[in-house]
């Protein structure tokens, strides 16, 4: 199947208006970097997200799945694959009880938001983190003391063969910025969230003292991926590079953050290739310095090597 012929058919599945070519991929990265994609699909339904799955299956093209783009960083050169998004376009919260059944496009932001108003408690640790559920399950996210395992129940996710199964907590085996969905391939549909009763009032106030210290501490005036790093064991990312005399230092567009030095920040029309330059040189600087060896937390899309 030709690349006409293969968007001819995505439009038959997902819509007209929600199928697009070589779409620029920084307008949908929190980094605001990187090129186009070649197929940029945004299914509306469960169904067609799974045709579009086995459609691409069937004609041997790679696909990818996108959130808000948060935590990564896509290549200058753009992506050679149909990219499928789940973001606002798959979001629908459905409360019973206690219970959440989320799509996996619904933002972490609009979750705890739903669930505060509803007096449910316990996904305040996600307010601000700028990814989606589906994005928050594969990776088990997490933030002042609360991990998406803590409250997840189960899954429901499209395998690599084209299944649809239901994925338990124990099932998932989560661990830090890991589960069993990220290390099979599977897809993330939908997430059943079990929160505890609270008073609203109490609980937004919790997020808002969340909201005030992620302000305080993080440059969320700039465009990035979030903390670039993975938290090594005994150690504090940001102090580490602080201490390697790093604050502020540049490579072409990408920089060092000064107000958080965890976070490698966008400061002016940077590349892809400037930050995978800074990440090298803020890991040689720090392992010289400390003989901590930084791993990246920022997924790398299309680049010889790659983290998927």
């Amino acid at each position: 199947m030709d690349a006409q012929a293969l968007v001819l058919e995505l439009k038959k599945i997902a819509g007209e208006d929600a199928v697009r070519s070589d779409e620029p991929m920084a307008a949908h990265t929190t980094f605001q970097i990187g090129g186009p994609a070649d197929v940029f699909v945004e299914p509306r339904t469960e169904q067609a997200v799974c045709a579009t799955f086995m459609l691409c299956r069937q004609a041997d093209v790679p696909v990818r799945v996108l959130g808000l783009g948060s935590d990564l960083l896509v290549a200058d050169a753009g992506l050679r694959c149909v990219v499928v998004r789940l973001a606002e376009n798959f979001a629908t919260i459905e409360r019973q009880g206690n219970v959440l059944q989320v799509q996996a496009g619904a933002s972490n932001a609009d979750v705890a938001q739903v669930a505060c108003a509803a007096g449910l408690a316990g996904y305040e640790f996600a307010s601000g983190i700028p990814g989606t559920i589906g994005g928050a399950a594969i990776m088990n996210a997490g933030a002042y003391g609360g991990e998406f395992k803590d409250v997840a129940v189960a899954l429901r996710c499209l395998t690599p063969t084209g299944e649809v199964v239901d994925v338990s907590a124990e099932e998932a085996a989560w661990s830090y910025r890991h589960s069993m969905m990220d290390a099979a391939g599977y897809v993330v549909l939908a997430a059943t969230l079990r929160l505890t009763s609270d008073n609203p009032a109490v609980i937004q106030e919790r997020m808002d003292d969340l909201a005030r210290r992620r302000a305080e501490k993080q440059p969320l005036d700039m465009p990035s991926a979030g903390s670039t790093f993975k938290r090594p064991e005994g150690h504090f990312v940001g102090k580490l590079v602080q201490e390697a005399g790093l604050r502020g230092v540049r490579v072409g567009g990408a920089q060092v953050s000064e107000k958080h030095t965890g976070f490698l920040v966008n400061a002016g029309d940077a590349t892809a290739a400037d930050v995978c330059a800074l990440i090298e040189l803020v890991q040689e600087r720090v392992y010289e310095h400390t003989g901590v060896q930084l791993e990246p937390e920022v997924r790398r899309w299309g680049f010889e090597d790659e983290e998927r």
